[in-house]
């Protein structure tokens, strides 16, 4: 009987640490010519309502940035055009379904599609981002990027809600 009752207060001190898990993402500054300074980390873990990205980020432009997680892991320079830009081997926006559509973090298009990240007058990332269609097992592989501008969550006037360069970018691995 004895035995048995110490199985109980195990049970609380394990599922807790179970539950935290997670995974640090390293994030950099990245150009034309590729990665640069590292500017902090994204902790992710599955919540009960989806997946917390809780950004401690600094040396960004203050306002709205559209943030994405895309489906490659590489934060490397790519050619659009003839001209170099900033983490093209990123990829596109991570879209298991195929939809081929941005419509935002709760729409039915890209999975990869996550809330606006907001940055405050001293270039530091403000709160948790709550990507409701995500789970952490989605992450392992991918890129988060972080855009120079907002988000309107369509294609239009657009393609992939008008963001424009990249600016940020890191690897879960």
């Amino acid at each position: 009987m004895n035995k048995k009752l110490w199985l109980i207060p195990a049970v609380f001190i394990v599922t807790p640490l179970a539950a935290a898990e997670g995974l640090v993402i390293e994030m950099y500054h990245i150009d034309r010519d590729g990665t640069g300074a590292a500017i902090g980390t994204i902790a992710a873990t599955d919540g009960p309502g989806g997946l917390e990205l809780r950004p401690a980020v600094g040396g960004l432009p203050p306002g709205a940035h559209g943030f994405h997680v895309h489906e490659n892991p590489s934060c490397g320079p790519g050619e659009k055009d003839g001209a170099p830009q900033a983490g093209l081997a990123a990829g596109d926006h991570y879209d298991p379904a195929g939809t081929g559509r941005h419509e935002g973090p709760s729409g039915a298009g890209h999975r990869g599609d996550l809330p606006v990240l907001s940055v405050g007058e001293d270039g530091k990332a403000k709160g948790t981002v709550m990507a409701t269609r995500l789970r952490l097992a989605d992450l392992a592989g991918r890129a988060l990027v972080i855009h120079a501008g907002g988000d309107n969550f369509s294609d239009e006037p657009e393609k992939n809600g008008g963001g424009g360069a990249r600016i940020a970018c890191g690897v879960a691995k």
